[in-house]
């Protein structure tokens, strides 16, 4: 359960070795120690990001198995990171992207990304909802982007699994509210990371401990949306509402 200043006592990251999802479960660790589960890739380097946590101040991190496309796998990893108890805080925070020139054009690419970035996140958001109904509480931490708000020909592919998911994420925060489950989708603009390393930075890039500091304040408040850096909420008030034809022209 969360305790009385706001801080939980168990965190699940979903895509664990996300450099933002660590950022975040860094700043909750700066706060109090908690229970981490690790949901990552046997692939990846989940010992060493493990390590690294207890090393911040985690009590005890649990690692589970989890596989984006093996949707069949969901149901079972997700009864696992709740097998040792309530999961106040979960952050869905894994997601492809490639070139983006390549993925329009390439099938096999194009629709690994929509799989792993949408019907991912819509397969662990939907047995969150389960979980986190049944216990009474919970807090999801959703990772979305500007690029989802209004889609660029630039990368169309990318920011459409965005829109998708944050309009998913968003509906569930409404039907789960009831319930005691609060959702705040996160819409970050570039973040300096190994996921952005291969495109050049943009305006309003921030770091990854920025964003992992607005995300827990917003989740705290019971925000639904956060957009990092907090300026690209009245970039996007007004890219929203250009035509079109203007919209294609202004620079990627």
């Amino acid at each position: 359960m969360i305790d009385a200043v706001g801080n939980p006592k168990s965190l699940l990251l979903l895509g664990g070795c996300s450099e933002i999802a660590l950022a975040i479960a860094e700043r909750y660790l700066a706060s109090a120690p908690l229970r981490v589960v690790l949901a990552a890739r046997p692939a990846e380097p989940r010992e060493e990001t493990a390590a690294a946590l207890r090393a911040k101040g985690a009590l005890d991190v649990q690692i589970v198995d989890f596989d984006a496309l093996d949707f069949d796998s969901h149901p079972k990893m997700m009864a696992e990171a709740f097998s040792q108890g309530d999961v106040d805080v979960a952050v869905v925070a894994f997601a492809l992207d490639d070139d983006a020139e390549a993925l329009w054009q390439d099938q096999g690419k194009a629709v690994r990304v929509a799989q792993v970035n949408y019907t991912a996140s819509v397969s662990v958001g939907v047995l969150l909802g389960e979980h986190m109904r049944a216990q009474g509480h919970g807090r999801i931490i959703a990772m979305s982007s500007v690029a989802g708000e209004r889609v660029k020909r630039a990368n169309f592919v990318y920011g459409s699994t965005k829109a998708g998911l944050d309009g998913f994420y968003l509906g569930l925060g409404e039907a789960l509210n009831p319930f005691g489950v609060q959702i705040t989708v996160v819409r970050p603009g570039m973040v300096r990371t190994q996921f952005s390393a291969h495109v050049d930075e943009a305006p309003l890039t921030v770091n990854k401990e920025d964003v992992a500091r607005m995300a827990v304040a917003a989740s705290a408040k019971g925000k639904e949306i956060v957009w990092a850096p907090g300026p690209f909420r009245y970039v996007m008030m007004v890219l929203r509402h250009v035509p079109r034809k203007i919209f294609r022209k202004l620079p990627v």
